[in-house]
Formats: structure tokens, C-alpha cells, sequence
């Protein structure tokens, strides 16, 4: 006889398995998982076959045997709409499926944004070459570029003139094909939902640059109601896109993250999101008072779930499986925070031609002995894998670890002696001249301690 309501858990690793581990553990919650890591060999493999329709018509048809009631997933990539076809399928509470498509199609979603907030918008435009043709004359540079459908920010940076762009759009044959194989199972069901006249998603997406303090607005929606949970601030290294660290409480003034819920309430009604965690990006620049969204994405940002549970007291992965079971999230208890400034830790190497250390057994134990409530995660990768972080991301990340601290002078004391146990900078140092000049090396394939090793959690808290 099938468990009854068992929740299903698509693409679940990282932060999101540390937290359904101890949702298990402490609250008696049942799970099942399925879906596959895109960033580990050889559960990528599976992306060669990966057809979303038919894993969801798996899922569906093993759904009454195994007891699931629900189904929920963090992942931008794929899990987030399996979910929500997979909750449509069965009948269960989810996020829409056309508003999971409308956020993740990043020029629909710039379009939608014109017409409900355009004082938070940007000026764009699609960029008329597909992949690898040639780039046309006249365009307004300087650039940002980024996929009209991506994820961890691929191939997203600015171009300051037409050279660059050239370059930045060309692919190789393998290139293309990882390419065309993680967008192609979304541009079929956007063409089925958001109708044939919506631009391919195998296309770049061109926007007027902002230089600005970004942050991340993170909420809620049950019923139609748009309900904020808190704001995280991204910290950049200097003269780079590319996060040094997330952090709370923010130093956004209330007034502005008001402001940020009220574009993020029109933006979500408009696109017909009604249920689910969501988490909007955006800057903020003091100076003109002004605030633009980056991106809309339709599930909770886990990176920050930790954070928020430490310095609020709210369990956004509680909150995520009780809206996937159709009840209120603020019915979840808070717990008693346990600190008063809590940041995720960013480690990046900006220099391919530099050499990583990746900390040992004896380090990660040491870490684990003097921060028990640390986590760490190390992300060791191949050759051939940093090298395409470096073309496709602009920096390789080795390294993220998650500390509280009782205000924000002892969070960057208790980081700083964290990092030099593990070996590595501390991000919180300005880079002066060029990234490169701060950066350590990258580690040689096959590098020994295996993840699991490192990765470490609180015990009762993610």
C-alpha cells in the first residue's frame, strides 16, 4: 500500500538537500526525489535524453503507487516548470504553468514589465542573429547580453562594442548542442503556452547596462496574494559581475523594498502567478533613487533560505512544502533566530591560469569543529568544466560557505577566520586593478576529498 502524502522533491541538491534532510529528520516530513545534477558526471549524462514531457509523464503515472500528494523543486533550470506541469497533471497545488514560462522567457517578461512598471524597466531590444551568425551594424553599445532563457547567469555580461559581442556569441560544436539541449525542452512548451508568436527562446537578449547596488526582493504568493518575506543584498567583487557575497539584514531602506513589492505585485498578477515562492533581482542606485528589476524567477532563491532562517527565523523550505500541500505559509512557525547578520560566502577564481587548493579532510573538519553552525560547499570540476566557466560565466566558483555572526563586524571576523582554515581569501577584500591579481588557482581534475566530504550543515538548520 502507498505512504499518503508523500512529497515528490525534483532536482533536489545543495542547500535544498540540506533542508529537506532536516525537515525529514525534525518534522517527520516524506520524501521521494528524481531529476538529475546538470553540474555533476555522470548524472549530466542524462541531459543527451532529457525530454521534460516524458520524464513528467513518468512522474505522473508512478504518482498513485508511490502516495505523492505534492511536488516541489528549487531548480531554475528544469524543476521549477516540471513541478508546476507535474502539480497541473495531478491536480495538485502549484505555480502556474504559463507563469513559470512567462518569468523564465526573459524578453516576455521585459515586455510584460513595459507595460505594468515601466519607471523599473530598462531599455531592450531581441538580438536579431541566431546562435553563431553574424551580429548586426548599428547596435546602441555599450550591451548587457544574456540568453532569452538561461540559468546561474550563462553567458550573461556586458559588451562595449560590436568585437565583443562577435566573440561572446561564438560557439563551438559542443558548445551549441549543451546549448540547444537545455533550451530547447522549454521552447516547445512556450510555443504550446505562450503561443507561436512569442520569439524564439534560442535567442541572446540585449539591454542598456546598469552600473547599481543590486539586491534580491524574496516573497510569497498564496491565493493571489503577493506577500514579501525579505530583502538580500548581492554584493559584487569590484569591477565584475560576478557575486562576492549575499547578505542580511539589508541596508536597502524599507521604503525601497516597499517599492520593490509593489512592482514585484503588478509584475506577478500580470503574468497570472497565484501560488509559490518567487524571487525578483533588481538594483538600486541611491543617487537617482532609482530602481530597475533584472529578472523575475518563479521558486525560492535556496542560496538564501539559510540566511533567512538564521537572522528571521522563517523556513522558507517549511513555507515551500506547505504551499505545495495547499496550505497558508504563514501558518509555519517561526523558530528563534540565532544570529543577527548572516551572509553566503562566495570563493571564485577569476584567472584560468591560476591554480586552486581545494581544503582537505583536516581542513574541513577543522572548519566543521570551530563552526558548527558553517556550511561548506566546495565545487571541484574538471578542466574542460572550469574552462567553459571562464567563457561562459567569466569566473570559475570554488568555493561557498554560510556563517552567522552576532552583528555584521563579528560575521566578517568569523569569515575571516574561516576562510584562512580553509586556505582561501576572505570576499570580503576590495580588488583594486583586476580580479585576477586576488585570485587562487584552479585545481587540478580529480583533485582529492570528494564533496560529500566537505559539505557541512548546522545539524537543526540549513
Amino acid at each position: 500500500m502507498p505512504t499518503a502524502d508523500r512529497t515528490l522533491l525534483l532536482f533536489n541538491y545543495d542547500w535544498d538537500a540540506v533542508a529537506h534532510e532536516r525537515l525529514a529528520r525534525t518534522q517527520g516530513h516524506r520524501f521521494d526525489e528524481d531529476g538529475f545534477d546538470l553540474f555533476s558526471f555522470p548524472s549530466n549524462a542524462r541531459l543527451a535524453w532529457f525530454d521534460i514531457g516524458r520524464f513528467v509523464d513518468g512522474l505522473a503515472r508512478r504518482a498513485p503507487a508511490r502516495g505523492w500528494s505534492a511536488v516541489v523543486s528549487c531548480h531554475e533550470q528544469f524543476g521549477a516548470l516540471a513541478a508546476a506541469l507535474l502539480a497541473e497533471r495531478m491536480g495538485w497545488p502549484g505555480t502556474p504553468v504559463a507563469a513559470i514560462l512567462a518569468c523564465q522567457h526573459k524578453l516576455y517578461a521585459r515586455q510584460v514589465l513595459q507595460r505594468v512598471a515601466p519607471e523599473a524597466n530598462v531599455a531592450f531590444q531581441l538580438l536579431e542573429a541566431e546562435y553563431g551568425a553574424p551580429i548586426p551594424a548599428g547596435l546602441p553599445y555599450p550591451l548587457f547580453v544574456k540568453p532569452v532563457k538561461a540559468a546561474f547567469s550563462v553567458l550573461a555580461r556586458r559588451v562595449d562594442n560590436h568585437a565583443e559581442l562577435h566573440r561572446h556569441t561564438r560557439f563551438g560544436a559542443w558548445e551549441l548542442w549543451v546549448i540547444r539541449r537545455l533550451v530547447e525542452p522549454f521552447e516547445r512548451l512556450m510555443r504550446e503556452r505562450l503561443g507561436p508568436d512569442v520569439p524564439s527562446a534560442h535567442r541572446m537578449l540585449l539591454e542598456a547596462p546598469v552600473t547599481a547596488d543590486q539586491f534580491n526582493l524574496d516573497g510569497v504568493v498564496f491565493n493571489g496574494d503577493v506577500r514579501a518575506i525579505g530583502v538580500v543584498d548581492a554584493i559584487m567583487f569590484p569591477g565584475t559581475q560576478a557575486f562576492m557575497r549575499h547578505q542580511i539584514p539589508s541596508a536597502l531602506p524599507p521604503s525601497v523594498q516597499a517599492r520593490a513589492l509593489d512592482v514585484a505585485r503588478r509584475f506577478l498578477l500580470a503574468v497570472g502567478f497565484t501560488h509559490g515562492l518567487f524571487n525578483m533581482e533588481f538594483f538600486y542606485d541611491a543617487a537617482s533613487d532609482r530602481l530597475t528589476v533584472i529578472e523575475f524567477n518563479p521558486r525560492m532563491a535556496s542560496q538564501y533560505a539559510d540566511l533567512y532562517q538564521r537572522v528571521l527565523g522563517v523556513d522558507l523550505h517549511a513555507i515551500e512544502i506547505a504551499l505545495a500541500h495547499g496550505q497558508d505559509p504563514d501558518t509555519v512557525p517561526r523558530s528563534a533566530p540565532t544570529a543577527g547578520a548572516a551572509a553566503s560566502f562566495v570563493y571564485r577564481a577569476f584567472d584560468p591560469a591560476d591554480r586552486v587548493t581545494l581544503p582537505d579532510a583536516a581542513q574541513c573538519q577543522a572548519f566543521a569543529s570551530a563552526f558548527p553552525d558553517g556550511l561548506l560547499f566546495r565545487y571541484p570540476k574538471s578542466r574542460g568544466s572550469i574552462q567553459r566557466d571562464f567563457k561562459w560565466l567569466g569566473s570559475y566558483r570554488y568555493g561557498i560557505t554560510h556563517l552567522g555572526g552576532r552583528d555584521a563586524d563579528d560575521l566578517r571576523q568569523r569569515c575571516e577566520a574561516a576562510s584562512a582554515l580553509l586556505g582561501w581569501p576572505a570576499p570580503y577584500a576590495e580588488v583594486s586593478a583586476s580580479p585576477a591579481a586576488h585570485a587562487p588557482a584552479l585545481p587540478a581534475a580529480g583533485d582529492p576529498v570528494p564533496l560529500a566530504a566537505c559539505n557541512r550543515s548546522m545539524g537543526v538548520a540549513s
